[in-house]
């Protein structure tokens, strides 16, 4: 999937990951698991300013915002989110990349503020997403 997002107005916070390997030791004893992701992204934007483009295996896919200001993003995802594909919408929890330790994983000291973990969760109760269906003009011929 990739996402473009569009910043209509105020100021957000963006933090985007992506994994490190596709195959990761598991930390011990932890559940649901947690997975070893490079920050990609760690910044504030404020409106206006460009179009933010996440890939599906470069670019910081896995993503959060969180209003500094009021503010509104406009998120275009293609193909969209269908779970009898496989695209559904996945929610984590982010750990410092100090917090677990794995054998076999080593993020050196210098570079530990670049990683964190993330841990699948249940969607947050206080977060609302509104999605339409693209119903103007054909934009591929």
């Amino acid at each position: 999937m990739t996402v473009f997002s569009k910043l209509l107005f105020g100021t957000m916070h963006i933090k985007s990951y992506d994994w490190v390997l596709d195959e990761q030791p598991e930390v011990k004893n932890q559940q649901p698991k947690v997975r070893l992701a490079k920050v990609k992204t760690n910044s504030d934007l404020t409106a206006p300013c460009n179009t933010s483009i996440l890939y599906p295996e470069d670019g910081g896919n896995m993503h959060c915002f969180t209003a500094v200001t009021a503010c509104a993003v406009l998120d275009v995802l293609g193909p969209p989110y269908n779970d009898d594909e496989g695209r559904h919408c996945q929610y984590y929890f982010d750990f410092p990349s100090s917090q677990f330790s794995v054998d076999g994983v080593v993020v050196p000291d210098e570079e530990k503020e670049g990683y964190g973990w993330l841990q699948e969760r249940d969607r947050p109760a206080d977060l609302v997403v509104r999605g339409e269906l693209y119903r103007g003009p054909p934009f591929f011929k």
